[in-house]
């Protein structure tokens, strides 16, 4: 089956990108659900499943069905801007009450108790929905965050030089196997979805989100901003466990063992886990944490019986950011 969008000089000019911390939450469930139906993503699953045994997100669950032929919209709306937190996203789904039982009716199906709470009292509904997925962030995605989003931020940057390049063909033709373009139209190979659709002058949001893999999901419903979910690049990479000997310079500022914690965590861990590893004990590591945390090089969450802690993004930035020679001086 093809799903057709159709652009306008608007239309071009209206596209842009963004990122959704709520709509890698909605995808991921996916993956939880169904590992083996992701191998790419099974190493995140079989580390998150165990936390989430601690995590209600009963309601969140049967929000997403599996296999999955669509997902309520107010579940996951289109953010409004580029680099939205979680936070904002919660408060606009949260702002959503008027929609949500028009949304239930048109994925129709059937609806569990959960699901008919919901669509018998939508602002409550929304309240619990919107704790379960803080909930099950904290325990399955903030952890990864700070690397999830760099890949995605780097997806951005590829297809802005793609842009700069060669213009919204260069840019749109190698979205994904299942995209092509041709002649100001847009063509998805969709499993459930087909026809042809035009974007109403509102231009096409793209979203890359690493949890859409090995899918292209898309958005072409009113009131919402036409959107397409796609995965980016590299995402193959993200689960790999990276040996890395830390920087000189940096061992040299933090301390070598500071800076060997830091080295070690490009997975998060637990105390005991960075304990094994370095060889030291867990009060001495945990006395280093806690240094690296007021620093804002690592973050801690906790989960039920669990305490994970995770890089940075600024920490990922000194860890791989490579050493330049000092320039020579040319004076006598």
């Amino acid at each position: 089956m093809t799903l057709d969008l159709t652009f306008t000089a608007h239309d071009i000019a209206n596209t842009r990108f963004a990122v959704s911390p709520l709509g890698e939450v909605v995808a991921s469930v996916r993956v939880v659900k169904n590992p083996a139906a992701h191998p790419l993503l099974r190493p995140w699953a079989d580390q998150v499943r165990r936390r989430l045994q601690d995590v209600d997100w009963r309601l969140l669950s049967d929000l997403v069905p599996v296999p999955t032929i669509s997902i309520a919209g107010f579940t996951c709306t289109p953010p409004s801007t580029s680099m939205p937190d979680l936070e904002l996203e919660l408060a606009t789904m949260r702002g959503a009450a008027a929609r949500v039982r028009s949304d239930l009716e048109h994925t129709g199906g059937p609806r569990t108790k959960r699901v008919q709470a919901l669509y018998d009292d939508p602002e409550q509904g929304l309240e619990r929905l919107a704790a379960e997925v803080a909930a099950y962030w904290e325990a399955a995605m903030a952890p990864y965050w700070p690397r999830i989003r760099s890949l995605l931020e780097g997806e951005i940057l590829y297809r802005a030089r793609l842009l700069a390049e060669g213009g919204a063909q260069r840019m749109l033709a190698d979205l994904d196997e299942a995209v092509t373009w041709d002649d100001g139209t847009l063509r998805l190979r969709h499993l459930y979805v087909s026809g042809r659709r035009s974007l109403r002058g509102l231009g096409l949001l793209l979203v890359p989100c690493v949890f859409a893999w090995p899918r292209v999901f898309s958005v072409t419903t009113p009131p919402y901003q036409p959107t397409v979910r796609y995965a980016p690049r590299g995402i193959a990479t993200l689960w790999e466990r990276r040996e890395v000997d830390p920087p000189e310079a940096l061992a040299a500022v933090l301390g070598r063992t500071r800076a060997r914690l830091l080295a070690e965590l490009d997975q998060p861990a637990s105390t005991r886990d960075l304990a094994q590893r370095a060889g030291l004990s867990e009060p001495g590591v945990n006395q280093h944490l806690t240094a690296l945390r007021k620093a804002g090089l690592c973050t801690a969450h906790r989960t039920g019986r669990y305490v994970l802690y995770a890089r940075t993004a600024v920490a990922e930035t000194l860890l791989y950011l490579e050493e330049t020679p000092t320039p020579r001086s040319n004076s006598r």
